[in-house]
């Protein structure tokens, strides 16, 4: 039986394989300054505004696990800490030490550098296209959650 015929490009598998090798080549080049891309992606939406840890896991595209290692690790660098917020006293907020906003500054022009050596091949037009595509594609209204499949149960 043959392969169906394809009657559009695998966009899904060239995005993942895209994605892969830009976090690759961004993670290699933050690793000079001895943070991870999660870590730094943190440490700037802390720096905007006071948020939760909820708050920035979301921001963030990680899980609640994830993101509680990564504040951990954060803490334990001396680049963040957790604190009571200031509007809702049931809530902890992530607030960015002096010595993690320095480290952030350093971070974000190495993923600004990565980032336009990504896109160097393209126009201006071209790059202010792609990008604005990417965000329609990362933002599409309607599109489904993960998929949880149920576990099958132990034998």
């Amino acid at each position: 039986m043959a392969a169906p015929e394809r009657t559009q490009r695998d966009i899904t598998g060239l995005l993942n394989a895209a994605g892969h090798a830009l976090s690759n080549r961004l993670a290699a080049a933050l690793a000079e300054v001895d943070l991870t891309p999660r870590m730094q992606c943190v440490l700037v939406h802390a720096m905007e505004e006071e948020r939760t840890q909820i708050q920035l896991a979301a921001l963030s595209f990680m899980d609640k696990t994830t993101m509680v290692s990564t504040v951990d690790e954060l803490e334990k660098r001396g680049l963040a800490e957790r604190r009571p917020s200031a509007t809702d006293r049931r809530a902890r907020i992530i607030a960015v030490t002096g010595k993690g906003r320095k480290a952030a500054a350093e971070a974000q022009a190495i993923v600004d550098r990565v980032h336009g050596e990504a896109l160097a091949g393209l126009s201006d037009s071209g790059r202010d296209d792609f990008v604005e595509l990417l965000t329609a594609l990362a933002s599409a209204e309607g599109a489904p959650g993960p998929i949880r499949r149920a576990r099958s149960p132990k034998r």
